[in-house]
Formats: C-alpha cells, sequence, structure tokens
C-alpha cells in the first residue's frame, strides 16, 4: 500500500508494528545501560570478579555507541539494499545474545569484544526501526509514531534499567542478570520475522508499481541532496553529546564531594535525582515528535535545544539542599534534550531521504550523532572534569546545546502539514491567468 494512500490505510499493522519496535528498543535500552548499574551496585562483584572500576563501564559505554553508529550507517545502507526483516531481525537476535555473553565474561577483554558486537547489532535496530516505523505510519502520525517508538530507550534504559537490576541482584549473581535481560530480545525476533513488511518489494510486485531504486555508490552520494542530509547529523551531534556526557558524568557530579566540584548527595538521594533522566527524556522522545506533526519540525527542534539548555544550567548552579528542585530542573532539561534528538533521528531524517534510502538516511544521521556525540563528547568532557572539575562537563553540555540550537536554524521545514500549508500558500498568493 502506498504511503500517500491515506484513505485505505492499515491501521492494524501500523499500531502492531510500534508496538514490537518500542518494545525492542525499550530492550536496547535495557541492554545498553544495565551494565554501569550493575557494575556500581553494592550487591554485585562484577567489579571486583573482573577488575572493573566504574571508569571503565564509561569507557565500555564509549565503544559501545561508536561501535553502534558506524552499524547503523552500514547496516541502514544494508537495509534499504537486502530489505527490513533480513538485517532488523538477526539484529534482535544478536544484540540479544550479546547481552546473555555479557554474563559469561570472565576478562575485560572478553567483555570489551562483546560490548562491541552488541553495539553493532544494536545500531541498525535504531535506523531500520525508523524506516519501518516511517513506511508503517500515516503521514500525520509519523512524528507520534517515531516518539512512541524511540522513547522506549530511555524509559527503559534510565528509567527501569536501575530499578530492574537493583531488584535482580538481590536475588541472582551478575552473571545470571545478564542472561535473564537478554530472553524477551530473542521472543521478539521471532514475533518481528512474521510481523514486519517490505514496502519497496511489494510495490515492485504489483502490477505497473516501480521498482525499488537502485542502490549504489552514486545513489549514496546523492543522499545528501537535500539540506536536512548535511545539518541534522551536525546538530544531531549536540542533542547527543549533551545525553551522553549527562548519562557518563551526571552520577559522579550528584555524589561527589563539594570540595571535588560535586554536590555530595548520598547514593540513594543520587539515584532518585538520576531517575529524572529516564522519565524526563522518555516523555520529551514521546511528546515534542507528535507536537513537531503540528506546529513543525524546525520550531519544535528550536524551541527543545534552548529549553534543554536554560534547564541544564539551571541544575548547575543549583545546590543539594532540595533535591525535589534538582529533580525537576533535570527532568526539563532530559525531556528537551531527548525531543531534539528524537525529532532529529526520526522524522527529520526520514522526510530528507530520497526515495528507497530511508535506513540509509536515518543511518547517516545517527552515526554522526553516535560516533562523536556519543563516543567523542564524554571523553571531552571526562577531561574537562579532570582538570577543571566536574561542573565543567555540565557546562560543556550547555555549550553544546546551544550550539545545537544555531545549526537548528538553518534546517529546513519538512513536515507535512507545514508543508501542505506551505504550498497552499503559494497557490493563493498566485494570481489567476
Amino acid at each position: 500500500m502506498s504511503q500517500n494512500d491515506s484513505s485505505n490505510w492499515d491501521t492494524s499493522y501500523e499500531w502492531k508494528i510500534i508496538l514490537l519496535l518500542s518494545l525492542t528498543f525499550g530492550l536496547v535500552g535495557l541492554d545498553r545501560f544495565i551494565l554501569p548499574v550493575i557494575l556500581q551496585d553494592p550487591n554485585s562483584t562484577m567489579g571486583m570478579d573482573l577488575g572493573l572500576t566504574p571508569e571503565d563501564g564509561g569507557v565500555l559505554a564509549g565503544y559501545l555507541g561508536m561501535a553502534w553508529g558506524v552499524s547503523a550507517f552500514v547496516m541502514g545502507y544494508m537495509a534499504d539494499k537486502l530489505g527490513r526483516r533480513a538485517v532488523l531481525v538477526p539484529a534482535i537476535l544478536i544484540f540479544s545474545l550479546m547481552s546473555a555473553f555479557s554474563g559469561l565474561a570472565t576478562s575485560v577483554m572478553m567483555l570489551v569484544i562483546v560490548r562491541v558486537i552488541m553495539g553493532l547489532a544494536e545500531g541498525p535496530v535504531a535506523s531500520t526501526g525508523v524506516a519501518v516505523a516511517v513506511e508503517a505510519s500515516k503521514p500525520s502520525r509519523m512524528g507520534l509514531n517515531n516518539g512512541i517508538f524511540q522513547c522506549m530507550i530511555s524509559l527503559f534504559g534510565l528509567a527501569l534499567a536501575p530499578f530492574i537490576a537493583s531488584r535482580l541482584l538481590a536475588i541472582y549473581e551478575w552473571h545470571m542478570v545478564f542472561m535473564l535481560v537478554a530472553i524477551p530480545g530473542v521472543i521478539i525476533a521471532a514475533i518481528m520475522w512474521f510481523v514486519i513488511r517490505e514496502p519497496l518489494k511489494q510495490m515492485a510486485n504489483k502490477p505497473g508499481g516501480e521498482a525499488a531504486p537502485e542502490m549504489s555508490m552514486k545513489s549514496v552520494l546523492g543522499m545528501f541532496g537535500h539540506r536536512n542530509a548535511k545539518v541534522a547529523p551536525l546538530t544531531l551531534i549536540c542533542a547527543m553529546g549533551g545525553i551522553f556526557v549527562i548519562a557518563a558524568l551526571l552520577f559522579a557530579y550528584l555524589t561527589a564531594p563539594e570540595v571535588a566540584g560535586g554536590l555530595g548527595l548520598e547514593s540513594f538521594a543520587a539515584a532518585n535525582v538520576f531517575t529524572a533522566v529516564g522519565v524526563g527524556g522518555a516523555i520529551g522522545q514521546f511528546a515534542m515528535p507528535a507536537l513537531s506533526d503540528v506546529f513543525g519540525r524546525k520550531i519544535t527542534t528550536l524551541t527543545s535545544y534552548i529549553l534543554a539548555a536554560v534547564f541544564l544550567f539551571t541544575f548547575s548552579q543549583a545546590g543539594p539542599e532540595n533535591t525535589t528542585v534538582l529533580w525537576i530542573l533535570l527532568f526539563f532539561s532530559s525531556l528537551f534534550n531527548f525531543a531534539a534528538l528524537a525529532i532529529l533521528a526520526g522524522p527529520v531524517a526520514a522526510e530528507a531521504a530520497p526515495p528507497g534510502m530511508l535506513a540509509s538516511m536515518a543511518g547517516f544521521v545517527i552515526f554522526a550523532g553516535e560516533f562523536i556525540g556519543g563516543g567523542i563528547s564524554p571523553i571531552i568532557a571526562g577531561g574537562l572534569a579532570t582538570d577543571y572539575g566536574l561542573r565543567a562537563a555540565i557546562y560543556f553540555a550547555c555549550c553544546g546545546l546551544a550550539l545545537g540550537f544555531v545549526v537548528a536554524l538553518f534546517l529546513q521545514e519538512t513536515a507535512p502539514s507545514k508543508v501542505v500549508h506551505l504550498h497552499m500558500g503559494k497557490e493563493e498568493a498566485t494570481p489567476p491567468m
């Protein structure tokens, strides 16, 4: 069915695939972010068994993020070439198995290899998942559906992962926890195989249908013809930089003594404040892309960037006396930061893609954001924290968000509702011949 044929839209398939994608991306978040929680939990012996420190957890996360970024682009291209099912289902299965193998690791090197392979498998879930969500979505619900899909990584990974890990570690050894969280992904992969459709192949097989565009180096280079294909990756680096700097260094900032530049909170109070990142991020990834369907991608992205920067800077100036204030400020900063990420990596990337290159475009945008924003930015912020104190890392994230606002000024509006209104306005302004 053509995506433009809204009168006959298959709503049943739309909601089934969005549900499956949402659960899948939630499991990606759980498997990705549960490692540092298990490593730092007092009931876990993982650090002692493998000789790991909390700082090593950050390095492992960086390796995973870089692998994720590279594979998001490469495997997104392969999904456009080979089909969605051939890439997405094996990726889900592999990242789930790598979660289980994390529990079997007996050395730091083995764990590094497992986590890099996990990143290589999780990247295609992001890029190909965006393509599948867009192809299944009615145009008027594209932002909403991408928001539902993407918000689950925050909900599962940053809000629920600490809760799930701590409860399981009270009962099981850390090895078993990794294996238990791997099980749902294997089940989802099996269901996805039977549910997912191949829109390009279906179009080509219809009488008079158009063949899928031929994939070549020329088509890949032609992918950058739209202005947003160049602007979106640059501004997404800033959004992901803010997110991963906070994810890597926030807990240290909350718990470090005030003489070391932190707030000196007890670990339990710090953990409660940290939940604001997951809750705010999930709401932002869900709500703001839906609002961008109505108000436009550009204005919603710009609003998200500037508010994220303002709330994060205000958070950096707040003291440890009132953790409720800290939670609220961090909640809104995370809400708007994750909102910018979701809009840029989802609908903006999809609407800039040439025909047949949805996953490739989403993959390239995610590659830039993950590799630089998720991999390199936390390393720079860590150096600043070492030389100038932990608050310097938060200032670095604030500056990145402000820079993201400046770059986003060059975005071209592509929301269907706004583009239609713009075209109608031009037609009305044209005098009759």
